[in-house]
């Protein structure tokens, strides 16, 4: 089975969310299950530089619409094959991926995309300049949202998968982008691309596909209501039937508490003496008492609504009289940032604020701290709060999409059965995020209760290869039809 999986993001290479996680490690399990997988990417000033020299394999001239480009042949770390996508005109540039340096979208992202697009949906078809030819082309969310409706039209077309990894971001530009990609009119029509009286590069994806994933069970079915479908319900629930839910996982060469080269001291379930020594360096760097017995929430996200961080701020007053203290890292809405910041000013040695991302600090954070905190208000899979469990750190969560896939909240019930690994607050609000902190600190001050949370979260399996064995039986499934 040839698999061509086409994304805007990869880690080690480039990354701005999930989605680069995903693309690094699900192509690796995949190949390690006997898939013969291929990653496509765009050549961003990051990517060529991250790599070595790589030969050109293809050019690509003439296309209508698009400039010319180059495929690039190597491999990502793990040996899977790589394809990158080389075009100076579209994606040597500063900034981001996807926004320049200020943060403002690029205009020519329909063609930067649309190309990305293209040249996936060409590679699976006749057209294909390659001997190489996948049977099947995943696709990963708006940016690679044209190549089912591209591969509609293109002869001897592989198969297609597309998958959501956030259906808040559905690429929707003005409709004159319709011919400019070189899409026919017949595409552009609510039976297809059109959505609202512009092209949206996402439903023509959901559309035009033959499958449809998306990263947790929970998410595939909060998806198809009014209240998360952002206006695709309809459509998903008439696709109802080719749409699953699998979870995602995490990458264990990269966090692993007894293997992390971002920390002070390494640890295990069976030893968790190290925690304490990552707690007392955290507390140190970001300017909090040093108190072995009081405990630490920490946060790792973007700041904004979505995940839930005014909620966090609101209750300051109350996690600090438990009394506990909090770390945040992140960045996203300039108000709570400052809101934030103000807190840590007002209160010192209590509160530790970094603005930005910091690698290293994120991984601190997960091994100091004795909570995670992760509120979201929706979260199609998250992954903190898989890492959280892997580290010790028992996870406070939202119960939604992923987070309440993947935590069982502590009950009398479930430390009974060894399930209970983390805290599960149903209905989001200050009351009840209060209430759920407060009964987690109550958990922390019992040595057996804290004891069984973290032995049962560091012993569960987030490993990618159940998730990417489903993968590949949807892959097969959509061959078969």
């Amino acid at each position: 089975m040839r698999v061509l999986f086409a994304t805007s993001e990869a880690v080690p290479l480039i990354k701005t969310g999930g989605l680069a996680d995903v693309s690094g490690a699900l192509p690796a399990a995949l190949l390690k299950l006997g898939v013969d997988v291929r990653v496509l990417l765009p050549g961003y000033p990051q990517v060529l530089q991250a790599l070595p020299p790589m030969p050109i394999v293809a050019t690509f001239s003439g296309l209508f619409g698009f400039p010319a480009a180059r495929l690039l042949e190597g491999s990502l770390p793990g040996g899977v094959p790589l394809w990158v996508l080389d075009c100076p005109d579209l994606y040597q540039r500063g900034g981001g991926p996807y926004v320049d340096e200020r943060g403002q979208d690029w205009s020519d992202n329909p063609r930067r995309f649309g190309l990305l697009s293209k040249i996936a949906a060409v590679l699976g078809s006749d057209e294909s300049p390659m001997a190489w030819r996948p049977d099947v082309v995943h696709c990963n969310d708006w940016q690679t949202g044209l190549i089912p409706a591209f591969l509609r039209y293109a002869p001897g077309a592989a198969r297609s998968v597309m998958s959501i990894h956030n259906i808040a971001f559905q690429g929707v530009f003005p409709a004159h982008w319709t011919p400019e990609l070189g899409l026919p009119w017949d595409c552009y029509k609510a039976d297809g691309a059109e959505y609202y009286g512009n092209l949206s590069f996402l439903k023509a994806g959901l559309y035009f596909c033959d499958h449809i994933t998306t990263v947790s069970p929970t998410y595939a079915r909060e998806i198809q209501t009014d209240a998360l479908g952002f206006g695709m319900q309809g459509l998903l629930q008439y696709k109802s039937h080719a749409l699953t839910g699998i979870l995602n996982g995490i990458d264990y060469d990269e966090w692993n508490p007894a293997t992390d080269h971002h920390l002070s001291a390494h640890y295990d379930s069976q030893n968790l003496a190290g925690k304490a020594v990552n707690k007392a360096e955290l507390q140190r760097r970001m300017g909090l008492d040093i108190d072995p017995a009081v405990p630490v929430f920490g946060l790792v996200s973007r700041f904004t609504y979505q995940k839930g961080i005014e909620v966090i701020l609101e209750i300051v007053p109350q996690l600090l009289e438990m009394p506990a203290q909090l770390v945040m890292l992140g960045s996203g809405d300039p108000g709570i940032q400052s809101w934030a910041q103000e807190l840590a000013y007002r209160y010192p040695g209590k509160i530790g604020v970094q603005v930005g991302f910091d690698e290293g600090l994120s991984h601190l954070i997960e091994a100091g701290s004795d909570l995670f905190l992760m509120p979201s208000r929706f979260e199609p899979c998250g992954l903190n709060q898989m890492y959280s469990q892997c580290y010790g750190t028992p996870p406070v969560v939202h119960a939604t999409g992923g987070l309440v896939d993947s935590v069982v909240d502590c009950t009398e019930a479930t430390l009974a059965d060894g399930t209970a690994t983390g805290f599960v607050i149903h209905g989001l609000s200050g009351a009840t995020l209060s209430a759920t902190v407060q009964r987690a600190v109550e958990a922390y001050r019992d040595p057996a209760v804290w004891s069984a949370l973290q032995l049962n979260g560091m012993t569960r399996d987030f490993s990618w290869g159940q998730s990417a064995a489903v993968y590949r039986d949807i892959y097969q499934r959509v061959l078969d039809r």
